[in-house]
This record gives structure tokens, sequence and C-alpha cells, in this order.
């Protein structure tokens, strides 16, 4: 894949035109742009495959490249690169598939490209976005602030929400992380693939396994991924989930 790399500052970009260089399977474009201007004009004659894009420059920013780039009918995808994580939201919105806060770590620079090489790269954030705020349907991906900057978990790889006082954890095959949306407004928007077996728990239907009874009388269940582990089901509950599974 072809890399443009967008930076003003001239030690920022060599160390990303190195660090892009030590990865297989991505060559840097040349020259790099140091300004949204130039940044606009190389992807017309260089067309790029990703674009390694710095928010805070002079003349158009990063968001105002990248909210351009959104009216073409096939864009690069969009990295940002920035020492500011304050704009993670409007970075999704002008369609980034990743937002890497500097000093960008090589692991992290690595998955970021990889999920730039996946289909419908150019909706994938703002199908991160909740419908209540697009007024669209349900979110193809969710997005989460982790240590790596923002991270983007495929829905068909979530496993379970748990609510914790102020946050839902987010279960997924490769881990968890944590979101600061309500457990209600994800069960209103995911009602249809995800259901409640607990007043703070939701769980994939298509993950369920099996629902257990323990020798002290609670409900358990088992679900796909979590290596034998269960969670409890309320009473509540509990023909819900019968009845699910006897549909499924």
């Amino acid at each position: 894949m072809n890399v443009l790399i967008v930076d003003d500052e001239p030690l920022a970009r060599e160390r990303l035109i190195r660090m892009v260089g030590e990865l297989d399977g991505y060559r840097v474009l040349e020259p790099a742009a140091s300004n949204g201007e130039e940044a606009l004009t190389l992807i017309d004659s260089l067309k790029p495959d990703v674009v390694l894009l710095d928010i805070r420059m002079p003349g158009l920013d990063g968001l105002q490249v990248a909210a351009r780039l959104c009216e073409r009918e096939a864009p690069p995808a969009v990295i940002f690169c920035t020492a500011h994580d304050e704009f993670a939201l409007e970075a999704f919105q002008v369609s980034a598939v990743g937002y890497l806060v500097k000093p960008v770590r090589p692991e992290n620079l690595s998955e970021a490209l990889k999920k730039a090489e996946r289909p419908n790269r150019v909706q994938l954030a703002a199908l991160t976005r909740p419908a209540a705020e697009t007024g669209g349907g349900p979110r193809s991906h969710i997005s989460a602030r982790t240590r790596k900057g923002i991270e983007l978990i495929p829905l068909d790889q979530v496993i379970y929400f748990i609510a914790d006082h102020k946050y839902v954890t987010l279960r997924h095959e490769a881990g968890e992380v944590l979101l600061d949306e309500p457990l209600k407004a994800l069960e209103d928007e995911f009602g249809e693939r995800f259901v409640r077996i607990h007043r703070n728990a939701l769980v994939a239907r298509e993950r369920i396994e099996r629902l257990q009874r323990t020798p002290l009388g609670h409900f358990q269940l088992y679900l796909k991924g979590m290596n034998g582990e269960a969670l409890i089901v309320s009473r509540r509950h509990v023909a819900g989930v019968r009845k699910l599974m006897h549909s499924l």
C-alpha cells in the first residue's frame, strides 16, 4: 500500500517515514506534504492508498483536508497522527479510520495501517457514531479511547457489554475496552443483536451457548469466545433468555 505523510514538522515527517519504511507491505510516497494545500495536490497526483495526516497545520488543517477528501468518490484512507487527543470525535466525523497520538508507537501505527486495509474504510468512521447522533441505523463498529489512541471494534466481535458505575465494559474477541456510553442507549441501538440478561449486562445473541443452573439456584450463561467463563442471569430475565435460545 502506498502511504503519503502530511505533517508541518520536519522531524515528525522523518520519524513517520522511517517507521512506515520498516513495515512490510507499505511504501512511502515522495515528496511528503508539509501543509493541507500540498496534501490535496499530492493526493491528486500520487493517488495514495493511505494518508498519515497531522491535524494542526498552517492554512488548511488536517480536519479540513479530510473533510474535502470525504467529498471524493474514492478517497484514500485517513489516519490522523497528532499531538492533540481532543479532536477524536471530529476526526471520525470526517471518516478517519485511525487516530494516533504522538509520539506514535510503531505497533500502534502498524495496527492502524492494517485497519486501513479493510473494506468500506470511507464509511467506517461515520458508522462508529451512535445512531442517536446521526439519525441513521446501528453502527457496524464501536470506537473506544484507549492508551493506543482510538480503537475501532467491529460489532460482530463484541461478546458483551457490562455496566459498572459510570462506564460500560465492552468485551470483544481480543480483550476489553471501556465505553463512556449508557447501557440503555446501547440496548436501544443494538437490541436486535444483543439481549439483556441482567440489569447491568447485554450479551450478543449469536454468542449464546448454554444456560446452566448452579447448585445454589443461580443461572449462568455461557458464551462462545469466553473460554469457559460464565455470566450471571438475573431471575427476571431467565424466561426471556430461554425463549430466545429456543428460537435460535
